[in-house]
């Protein structure tokens, strides 16, 4: 599902270089739930973001669901993206002037499309997690961890193969981010999804099947 190879991403910062991210080698399973752990500054977030095509290395092989997407150009990444990979944010990221139905079927829009499978699908997903009754209302009218499910449904509308969570419980508190993650390995399990999931927090870690130290992973540049 996911092969790294020689990964490395830097940016600029005055006169000095700074390395983001890098990374010798990763692999990761199909069907497997693994969380990225680390202390800031060892690129938790930036890999995630190689991972999703929304940044590309500086150097490097990054193989994801079948794609070798550090050759593609940005439209391609973006278009790889939508149809097999779905994210949860640490800030939801929902649109405040849509129901919670026309958020999840915003991410259906970069995928195969918003029409009827798309919205019977959105429904069922919503109904799954308890919101059956809630997805007409608008995120400000909902609870936290509401918000958070409409976010977990959005992520699986378009059926994707790999779901990429960055801090994805870090609004909430441990009771109901257990729950909610919890909730979501279940139904990746059901579907049979790989999930990669940054975190800070190791009790979260401690759900998933792998856990993933990227001080382990640094690249020469880092070790230095």
């Amino acid at each position: 599902m996911i092969r790294l190879r020689d990964v490395y991403k830097s940016y600029r910062q005055g006169e000095r270089e700074v390395v983001a991210c890098a990374v010798d080698a990763l692999d990761v399973a199909a069907g497997e739930q693994v969380a990225l752990v680390g202390r800031s500054g060892t690129g938790k977030t930036t890999l995630l973001h190689i991972l999703a095509g929304i940044l590309r290395p500086d150097r490097g092989e990054v193989e994801v669901v079948g794609e070798r997407i550090d050759r593609l150009g940005e439209a391609a990444r973006d278009r790889h993206r939508g149809r097999h990979i779905g994210m949860v944010y640490q800030t939801f990221n929902l649109l405040q002037p849509f129901t919670a139905l026309e958020n999840v079927l915003l991410g259906a829009l970069f995928g195969n499309g918003a029409g009827a499978e798309a919205r019977a699908r959105a429904i069922e997903l919503l109904s799954q997690v308890g919101l059956g009754e809630r997805m007409h209302h608008r995120p400000n009218e909902l609870s936290v961890g509401q918000v958070q499910r409409v976010a977990i449904c959005r992520a699986l509308v378009n059926d994707p193969e790999l779901i990429l969570m960055d801090e994805p419980l870090g609004n909430q508190d441990k009771t109901t981010g257990t729950q909610v993650l919890e909730l979501l390995l279940r139904l990746a399990a059901e579907r049979g999804k790989t999930v990669v999931m940054v975190t800070h927090d190791m009790y979260s870690a401690e759900r998933m099947q792998r856990t993933v130290d990227l001080a382990e992973l640094r690249a020469r540049e880092l070790a230095q």
